[in-house]
C-alpha cells in the first residue's frame, strides 16, 4: 500500500501502515478484520464516531443537490452552518472566515491579527503544536518545527503553565498561574508590546501534553491582551466541538478570545473543513476594505452540510452531557485508579474525553520514560507500550512520553471501561522500564 503514497511525519522506507478497511461508531478495523477501539478519533477529529448515518446521509443529499460551488458566491449550507456556530460561539465572536482545515485558520487568524494592529510579532508557546503549513509551522513550538527552519515567521515564544514539570518549581496550580502570568508579561514587555500583533494559544494543549490550564490563567492571558492591545487566538482545532464537554473549550474557562481557529470535530473530518471565528471588532474592519486572502474550496457544500448534520446530531443525542458525566466518572476516575496501581504513571491530567497518563521511570524524581523528542532506541520504551495497546486492539494517541486517549465523543461508558482495562495490561509493560 506504500508503494506511490509519500507518508506524511514518517521515514519513507520504514514506513508499514496498517491497512485500513472500515468503520463504525467507536470501532474501526483492518484488512484481516482484526478490530481496534478508537482511543485516538484518528488524529483527535472523529469526534461523532465513525460512519455516523445522519452526516452521511447529510453529505450525500448535498452531493445529489449542489457537489460543489465557488466561495465567492452564497450557499445555503454554508450559511446555516455559519449561524450555528456563531450561536454557539463565546463573547463576541460573531462571523466565520471557513478554510479547509486547522493550519489554513491559523494562517488566516495570524493574517487578520496582523492586519488588524498593524503589528507583526506572534507570541507562541513551546509546547505547542499550530499546524505543518508555513506560518502555522512557524509558531509551532515543538520538535516537529525543527525540520522545517528556518521558517522566516516573526514569532516569541513563551512557557506555558506545567504544574506536574513547573519551569518556575511552584508547589501549587495557582502558584503556576501567577508565575506563568508573569513570565508572559515580562516576554511582552522585554519584545515591545507596541510590535505584537497577536498570541495564539491551545486551550487545552493537545499533542505537547493534553495540559488543563490551572485555575486564572487563561483569564490572565486575556487581561494581559487587553492591556497590551494584543490579539488573543484561541487554537482549538482540536479541542472545539465538544472534545472537553462544550462547544468550545475556552467555555469551560469562562474566556472569550478575539479569533478561534477550528476544523476538526466541526464535522468529524468526514470532509475537510476549518475555520476562523471573528470577532466583531475585528470582522467589521473589512466592511469596507477587501480582506487579502481566500481559498478555492473555503466552506466546501458537502463539507458544511456535514458540519449541519453533526451540530444537529450532537445537539438530539446530548453528546455535550455525556462527555461531561461520562468523561469524568468512567474515563477520568477510571485513569486514577489504574495510576494508584502502576508505578510508570507520574501524573493523570485530562478533562472531558480528553486524557493523558506521563509515564515516568521514576515517580520520585519524575523521570521521563522516553527523553524530550526521543528518537530510535531512545524511544524504544514508549513504542514497546504503543504497540502493546495496538496488539491488545486498542488504537491510542500517543506522543513524548504520554499515553494520550481522545476518544470518539460517542463512545458509550462500557466501551470506555474496555478500553481502560486494556490500558491497565499495557501499563505492566511501562511499568517494566521502571526503577
Amino acid at each position: 500500500m506504500a508503494d506511490h503514497v509519500f507518508y506524511p511525519w514518517s521515514v519513507q522506507a520504514e514506513v508499514n501502515p496498517v491497512p485500513i478497511t472500515g468503520a463504525s461508531g467507536s470501532y474501526f478495523w483492518d484488512a484481516t478484520g482484526k478490530r481496534y477501539l478508537d482511543f485516538s478519533s484518528q488524529l483527535v477529529n472523529v469526534n461523532i464516531g465513525h460512519q455516523q448515518p445522519d452526516v452521511v446521509a447529510a453529505i450525500v443529499a448535498q452531493a445529489q443537490r449542489l457537489s460543489t460551488i465557488s466561495p465567492t458566491v452564497g450557499n445555503e449550507a454554508r450559511s446555516e452552518l455559519a449561524r450555528l456556530i456563531v450561536e454557539r460561539a463565546p463573547g463576541e465572536l460573531n462571523r466565520i472566515l471557513f478554510t479547509t482545515g486547522g493550519a489554513e485558520a491559523v494562517e488566516h487568524a495570524v493574517r487578520l491579527a496582523r492586519s488588524y494592529t498593524g503589528r507583526t510579532k506572534m507570541l507562541a508557546a513551546y509546547r505547542s503544536y499550530h499546524g505543518g503549513t508555513g506560518v502555522a509551522i512557524g509558531l509551532t513550538g515543538e520538535p516537529r518545527r525543527w525540520g522545517a527552519e528556518p521558517t522566516n515567521v516573526d514569532v516569541v515564544r513563551f512557557f506555558g503553565p506545567y504544574p506536574y514539570r513547573s519551569p518556575w518549581a511552584t508547589a501549587t496550580p495557582e502558584e503556576e498561574t501567577a508565575a506563568a502570568l508573569a513570565h508572559l508579561r515580562q516576554v511582552i514587555e522585554l519584545e515591545g508590546p507596541q510590535h505584537i500583533a497577536g498570541l495564539i494559544l491551545e486551550t487545552v494543549v493537545g499533542t505537547n501534553g493534553v495540559l488543563v490550564p490551572p485555575p486564572g490563567y487563561l483569564a490572565g492571558v486575556r487581561a494581559l491582551c487587553d492591556e497590551f492591545g494584543i490579539v488573543y487566538i484561541a487554537d482549538e482545532v482540536m479541542v472545539g466541538f465538544g472534545r472537553v464537554g462544550e462547544w468550545f473549550a475556552v467555555q469551560a474557562f469562562d474566556v472569550a478570545p478575539d479569533l478561534i481557529t477550528f476544523a476538526k470535530g466541526v464535522n468529524s473530518g468526514y470532509v475537510p473543513l476549518g475555520g476562523v471565528l471573528i470577532a466583531e471588532k475585528i470582522a467589521e474592519r473589512y466592511d469596507h476594505t477587501v480582506y487579502p486572502g481566500g481559498l478555492t474550496y473555503a466552506g466546501h457544500p458537502l463539507a458544511c452540510a456535514a458540519g449541519v448534520a453533526s451540530i444537529e446530531v450532537f445537539e438530539r443525542d446530548g453528546i455535550l452531557d455525556h462527555v461531561r458525566s461520562v468523561g469524568a466518572d468512567v474515563l477520568g476516575k477510571g485513569l486514577q485508579e489504574l495510576a494508584a496501581r502502576h508505578p510508570s504513571v507520574g501524573e493523570v491530567r485530562g478533562l472531558g474525553f480528553f486524557w493523558a497518563l506521563e509515564l515516568v521511570r521514576d515517580p520520585a524524581t519524575r523521570e521521563p520514560l522516553v527523553p524530550f523528542a526521543a528518537a530510535g532506541a531512545a524511544a524504544a520504551p514508549m513504542a514497546a507500550v504503543t504497540a502493546a495497546a495496538k496488539d491488545r486492539g486498542l488504537w491510542p494517541f500517543n506522543a513524548g512520553n504520554r499515553f494520550q486517549i481522545a476518544p470518539p465523543l460517542t463512545t458509550t461508558a462500557d466501551e470506555l471501561r474496555t478500553g481502560v482495562a486494556i490500558i491497565d495490561e499495557v501499563l505492566e509493560v511501562a511499568d517494566g522500564f521502571t526503577s
